[in-house]
């Protein structure tokens, strides 16, 4: 039996016993910033046999960002935990509320909050990976692909951090989303699609790709009935149009969503590709 401490702010601690997982210890609750008076958070899940490198965790599906207990994310992460990586899931403002150009605003700030407190969380900024799967996966190519320095003439410390990151897995992700963003039968479904599509351009990564870009790893199932495969494979021709080192990874039967054995290759896949570029 194995032991998860969840610490709750600074004032007390929860022990939790789960079985066949690393020891971790659980930071709950990290503020990265505020948004019309909420609260912007991640988690940081760290092994005892942590080996320094993190993988962020893009806490999104269609654009809504559910907060889900630590120790539940921990039991979806056991293969990186087993590994050794700290385990990041970044929770960003969701829809209805907020829109897709809000979510990466947030998880690209998320981003520079963790590299800022790196030394606290115990990683190494330069070590620090990113994956999600659909509109997570959105967010991971966007932090990617539109990584920046940061600006030095900043009040706030956290935007004058850069926001890089050394490697990305995206799972089924849109790629383009100037033909789905504003009013329609698209946002209908997802509300955080009914945004101005002149900001289409600005958060479609297909659009941003160039040499600079980290390892970028996809995986797409090709029977996806919501977001084709045809995303994943304009993506990786993009990639090698601009000579970006990249890997595309078609899942055979696969839907939005893998399960069984598709999510167990799936997973492999993205850890090797995470001990691969971060160790």
């Amino acid at each position: 039996m194995k032991k998860f401490t969840n610490y709750l702010g600074i004032f007390f601690s929860l022990t939790i016993s789960f079985y066949s997982f690393a020891d971790v210890t659980i930071k709950s609750d990290v503020v990265y910033g505020h948004k019309d008076g909420l609260a912007l958070i991640y988690d940081v899940i760290k092994p005892d046999n942590a080996n320094d490198a993190a993988i962020v965790f893009m806490m999104s599906g269609g654009w809504f960002s559910r907060w889900t207990p630590a120790e539940l994310v921990s039991q979806r992460f056991e293969d990186m935990l087993d590994a050794g990586f700290t385990v990041i899931p970044v929770y960003h403002g969701s829809a209805p509320r907020y829109h897709v150009p809000d979510a990466y605003s947030d998880v690209s700030r998320a981003i520079r909050h963790i590299k800022l407190r790196a030394q606290q969380h115990g990683i190494d900024p330069d070590r620090i990976g990113v994956t999600g799967g659909s509109a997570g996966g959105h967010l991971s190519l966007m932090i990617g692909l539109d990584a920046d320095a940061g600006d030095p003439n900043s009040d706030d410390e956290v935007m004058r951090q850069d926001n890089s990151v050394a490697a990305v897995v995206a799972y089924f992700p849109p790629v383009d989303l100037r033909q789905l963003a504003g009013p329609g039968s698209w946002s209908e479904r997802f509300p955080a699609l009914n945004f101005d599509p002149e900001k289409a351009e600005s958060i479609s990564p297909i659009l941003h790709a160039d040499p600079d870009d980290p390892p970028t790893l996809l995986i797409h199932g090709d029977a996806d009935g919501l977001v084709g495969i045809e995303n994943s494979v304009m993506m990786q021709e993009e990639f090698q149009s601009k000579n970006v080192e990249s890997q595309f990874i078609t899942i055979p039967g696969g839907g939005h969503g893998f399960q069984g054995d598709d999510a167990q290759l799936a997973d492999s896949a993205r850890l090797e590709w995470f001990k691969k570029h971060l160790l």
